[in-house]
């Protein structure tokens, strides 16, 4: 994988800056604290809106008004302040059902037959090197004829886009943030065999903190 890595005082800001630069059109979320900032900015960015597709890259098998719910962080941050006349199209993972195949075949419904390529595929990186829900050593790792899988984890079972759709898209955006985050993004730029490390999409940016930055 080859990244561009932009370190920034704000990575939300930043974050916000490329994707008003790309304007994509249909987008994968990403869950988990990194993200809610830039959500925040985004609900208040002259960011075109109307006709825009938004997925998730994972999600937690939970109701969607569930504090672990990702869609429901999102909805808070961004949805909900976007209003009805945004005109995005947002599709949640089926978090209350976990039914990756009822996913895998909304995909089809948007983007056809075979691989889908989104324009954007935003991404955490875990202190681990996980990314998505794609975690070191579990078996979705080496998924490559499925689309979505279930996987697996302590607290709940959780969905999750897989290596070959995150690595399709045209623009694959890491964010990351904190100092805790350090470690796993060393691994990341050197190539480390991480799970994060095997996202090739088209176009690789990282956006870090500089607190998390090496």
């Amino acid at each position: 994988m080859t990244a561009n890595l932009v370190v920034a005082p704000d990575a939300a800001a930043a974050a916000a800056d490329h994707l008003l630069a790309l304007r994509p059109r249909t987008i994968a979320l990403a869950g988990g604290s990194t993200p809610r900032a830039l959500y925040e900015r985004l609900a208040t960015a002259p960011f075109p809106w109307a006709g825009t597709d938004l997925f998730f890259g994972d999600e937690r098998c939970v109701a969607l008004d569930h504090p672990d719910s990702n869609y429901g962080m999102a909805r808070a941050t961004l949805f909900a302040k976007l209003g009805p006349d945004a005109g995005v199209r947002v599709h949640p993972m089926p978090g209350p059902t976990c039914d990756a195949e009822g996913y895998e075949r909304l995909l089809h419904q948007r983007f056809g037959p075979g691989l889908p390529v989104f324009d954007l595929v935003l991404l955490g990186l875990g202190a681990d090197g996980h990314t998505a829900s794609l975690f070191p050593h579990d078996p979705a790792l080496e998924e490559r004829s499925r689309l979505v899988v279930r996987v697996q984890r302590p607290d709940h079972p959780r969905l999750t886009l897989t290596l070959p759709v995150l690595s399709a898209a045209r623009n694959a955006l890491f964010l990351v943030a904190g100092a805790g985050k350090r470690h796993a993004l060393a691994r990341l730029l050197a190539a480390d065999d991480i799970p994060a490390a095997r996202v090739t999409a088209q176009s690789v940016t990282i956006i870090a903190d500089e607190d998390a930055a090496p």
